[in-house]
């Protein structure tokens, strides 16, 4: 805490310089951040002055690096590609770097076990995927979210380590590289201790991971003049491995920030480790479950991830927040956070398919289900038993329900139906022997929204 307080004392000494050429909706000075609670750590320690200096002169370059473990990043991902955002707001060049080299390795951190080797199809299939998230977010951003001349942004440089590891000698690498590497400081690492002191242990291939990951950072900077990594907390250890064998071998001062890792009021992570992962994409999570993800944030914790997740203005954060002590019940913060976050990953066409899920779940009105795709109908009512019928000429509401299994028998159908308890498209239906016609009871998309009392929903899908 007391490296981030100093920070942000010296990023307030210099942010008039700053502001003096550069809008509110970009600042060169990205340790001002700070400010926002963006920042956890820095290597080295003592560099802040440095860092400043650095800063306030000429454009400089960052980089994060993206492991393909899964074909797609998720929201645990989003902080350190919004920090990337910022660089690049501040007229810095930003590097987003894809592990196709060292996706086969593992990185070990921040794990009690090893990671399952991936094949190498599987793998090319992640690579695409967490390549094309990337694309899509920084040109949703641009798009979007950004106000200013879209030309002030520097394009991103979106690489795949496996271009350099692919022709390497590995007899030279080992005896080039791997002598800058000492056991001791290696075995030091805390992610190494804990997993040699496991049960488990670690195996060679996990070992060596901080050793090409701190290649990456030098190859980055002879090639691009790359002075500065970013990452979640669990990278510090490679980040700092990096900075040894860059001061040993290339002799340039470089640097490396770490952000706070989010977590649930638990303090779990939004990670697919940790078993609730919100994927950025749209096939494997829904803008709609995206958008309500955000919106069931815990009034402790929205104000922190407004500051961390959007672009908003700390003096517009505070007035969003006011506006929440006025009426909390509209839940303003929490729409505020879900719709830029939704924005920014799915863009407009997205944030706009979200809100008309969740008027078809919330308005109970049958226009509000006409608009829905027959996949969006099955993410917003996600859990419902879905069943294909064929629209058989003469079949009555009390057959549907009964195909559908709606009920556990015709006698609990016809009971329920004609208490007013059954549903078709929001529609309450009392009538067993109502014949089921397609302009009636049939939506656009071919599907059918069945509900039973007031929770028990089942989607058909006709076949013609």
């Amino acid at each position: 805490m007391a490296i981030l307080r100093q920070i942000v004392r010296l990023s307030n000494t210099y942010l008039w310089r700053c502001s003096k050429r550069y809008s509110s909706s970009g600042s060169r000075n990205i340790l001002k951040l700070s400010e926002r609670g963006m920042y956890q750590d820095m290597f080295p320690k003592t560099a802040a002055n440095e860092i400043l200096d650095i800063l306030n002169g000429s454009p400089q370059c960052v980089y994060a690096g993206f492991d393909p473990t899964a074909r797609s990043l998720h929201v645990g991902n989003l902080l350190v590609i919004i920090n990337l955002l910022h660089w690049q707001r501040g007229g810095h060049n930003v590097i987003a770097l894809v592990g196709g080299a060292t996706g086969f390795i593992g990185d070990p951190s921040g794990r009690s076990t090893e990671r399952t080797a991936l094949q190498e199809e599987i793998l090319r299939k992640n690579l695409a995927g967490i390549k094309n998230n990337l694309e899509t977010v920084f040109e949703n951003h641009k798009k979007y979210i950004w106000t200013e001349d879209e030309n002030k942004l520097k394009p991103p440089t979106i690489l795949n380590n496996e271009e350099w590891y692919r022709n390497i000698d590995s007899i030279k690498f080992v005896s080039e590289i791997g002598r800058h590497f000492r056991m001791g400081t290696m075995l030091l690492k805390q992610t190494v201790q804990n997993r040699i002191n496991s049960e488990i242990g670690m195996s060679f291939t996990e070992f060596s991971y901080q050793i090409f990951q701190s290649y990456d950072w030098l190859h980055l900077l002879n090639k691009y003049n790359c002075r500065f990594q970013i990452g979640g907390s669990d990278q510090m250890g490679n980040i700092s491995a990096g900075h040894e064998l860059i001061s040993r071998t290339a002799k340039k001062n470089v640097y490396g920030l770490t952000l706070p890792l989010i977590t649930t009021e638990e303090g779990d992570k939004f990670g697919k480790s940790a078993g609730n992962a919100v994927w950025l994409d749209a096939t494997l999570t829904s803008p709609y479950s995206m958008y309500q993800f955000f919106i069931r944030t815990k009034d402790n914790d929205v104000e922190k991830l407004l500051k961390l997740l959007t672009f908003y203005s700390l003096g517009e954060i505070k007035d969003i927040m006011y506006k929440h002590t006025q009426h909390p019940e509209q839940r303003y913060p929490q729409q505020c956070l879900a719709e830029q976050l939704v924005t920014l990953v799915h863009g407009e066409e997205g944030l706009e398919r979200a809100r008309r899920a969740t008027e078809a779940i919330f308005s109970k009105d049958v226009k509000s289900l006409v608009s829905l795709t027959s996949t969006e109908l099955q993410q917003v009512f996600e859990g419902a038993s879905t069943v294909h019928l064929l629209l058989s000429p003469g079949i009555t509401v009390l057959e549907l329900g009964m195909k559908a299994k709606c009920f556990a028998t015709e006698s609990d159908a016809m009971r329920i139906i004609q208490a007013g308890g059954f549903y078709i498209n929001h529609q309450r239906i009392k009538k067993i022997d109502e014949v089921i016609t397609e302009s009636a009871h049939i939506l656009p998309n071919h599907t059918s929204l069945l509900r039973v009392g007031k929770r028990n929903y089942y989607i058909v899908k006709w076949q013609t």
